[in-house]
């Protein structure tokens, strides 16, 4: 699979060179996507990451924004995975793309009741955090997005680990460092909450950390907490700085 990493990277030129681990990071994205995933066929994962692109040029999703609560607009959202996706997976899609600083742990919850239970928001959650993650590079770049993989099939694993507990978070999730067994990998050291918040799907982990390995500090690395090196041309602070303001101006829940 050749990327528009690939095509846009020139090798005659290292200041447009784009590190190869980060190819291969968007790569290994692009080919779990297409997969089957823990409680999401590939089709309906494809079909996700569809909607999240989507979701930024809905008219619905602007004029809601705009109110005093996401639900005193009535309407329906500009959508392209009708009849692939439950109405209300649709909307979570289009509320954490355009309108996430107005969720609530009720709605969270509410969602079981429409078909999207607390395993299906969080997998959601993370192809939504992973496509936009990429695409938001690609436009950073300059570049194109990456065309949306064909679907493979196969079925779901369907497994819930059995140590996640509720209670501290909105949703279910492992206690730091008590991962074993088949989650043993999660926690190598000290994990922040904002990945540790989508371990009831161990997958959705590990696929935020492949990305963010490449894209931004990896934990099991060290980076994350070593605040004297910085990762390429920038220093720690430096990228702090940037991330800190780009998630301000992306009203960061966080």
């Amino acid at each position: 699979m050749t990327t528009q990493l690939q095509r846009f990277d020139d090798p005659k030129s290292p200041e447009g060179r784009i590190r190869e681990d980060l190819v291969e990071a968007h790569r290994h994205a692009w080919t779990r996507l297409a997969n089957a995933g823990t409680w999401w066929t590939g089709t309906e994962r494809v079909a996700i990451a569809a909607e999240s692109r989507a979701a930024a040029y809905c008219r619905f999703c602007r004029e809601r924004k705009a109110g005093l609560s996401p639900y005193a607009v009535e309407g329906e959202h500009d959508q392209v995975s009708r009849d692939r996706l439950p109405p209300a997976a649709i909307d979570a899609i289009h509320r954490l793309v355009t309108d996430a600083t107005r969720l609530s742990k009720s709605w969270v919850e509410g969602l079981a009741d429409e078909g999207v239970p607390d395993t299906h928001y969080v997998e959601l959650l993370s192809i939504v955090v992973c496509v936009r993650s990429v695409d938001v590079f690609h436009r950073a770049m300059g570049i194109e997005p990456e065309p949306l993989p064909e679907p493979v099939a196969g079925e779901p694993t369907r497994r819930r680990p059995e140590a996640a507990v509720g209670g501290v978070a909105w949703v279910p999730m492992l206690p730091s460092r008590a991962a074993s067994g088949e989650e043993a990998d999660l926690f190598p050291g000290p994990m922040p909450n904002v990945i540790r918040a989508m371990s009831l799907v161990p997958e959705a982990v590990r696929w935020l950390n492949e990305l963010s390995a490449a894209q931004y500090l990896s934990v099991d690395g060290g980076e994350m907490f070593d605040f004297v090196n910085g990762k390429g041309p920038l220093d720690r602070a430096q990228t702090e700085l940037i991330a800190g303001r780009v998630s301000a101006v992306n009203e960061c829940f966080y």
